[in-house]
């Protein structure tokens, strides 16, 4: 599969430079920084968020959990895990746990950790179980850019 096409459309129609970088198959992410040689604090991990109004996308690094409170705190929002059922036809050209971290792709409101947008590199799941898209920071940043921010891991 490699990239997601919503994705890759998107990454071009933003003037995002990206790196493909494959890796052996993994289920998680952590697992996948493991199997890539690459610090899990540079991967984004997205979690889907749900409540009345919709979804919403969390990135966190992949060594950090989502602080739901925080988020709900933030946004003013009641939001809980939505389950992977619930997101199979939200992300119909990605595998089953292989969200790409960018939610504006596919339609979706984002709140991005602010540790991120420090780190000088950031690795995204591409779509598959097999592939990162590496960004440098600045270009993630940009990407980025109209997602809100706040600590949320």
């Amino acid at each position: 599969m490699a990239i997601s096409v919503t994705l890759h459309q998107y990454l071009t129609q933003q003037g995002i430079d990206y790196e493909l970088v494959p890796h052996r198959h993994t289920e998680s992410s952590m697992n996948a920084a493991s199997t890539a040689h690459i610090p899990a604090a540079e991967i984004a991990k997205p979690v889907i968020l749900e409540d009345e109004v919709g979804y919403l996308m969390a990135v966190v690094p992949a060594h950090q959990h989502v602080r739901i409170r925080e988020v709900n705190k933030l946004l003013g929002r009641k939001l809980g895990l939505a389950t992977e059922q619930e997101l199979i036809p939200l992300f119909t050209d990605c595998e089953e746990g292989a969200i790409p971290p960018v939610g504006q792709a596919f339609g979706m409101k984002t709140i991005v950790d602010d540790c991120l947008g420090e780190c000088p590199d950031v690795y995204l799941e591409a779509g598959d179980h097999r592939d990162f898209i590496h960004l440098r920071g600045s270009s993630y940043r940009k990407l980025m850019s109209q997602a809100q921010h706040g600590k949320i891991s």
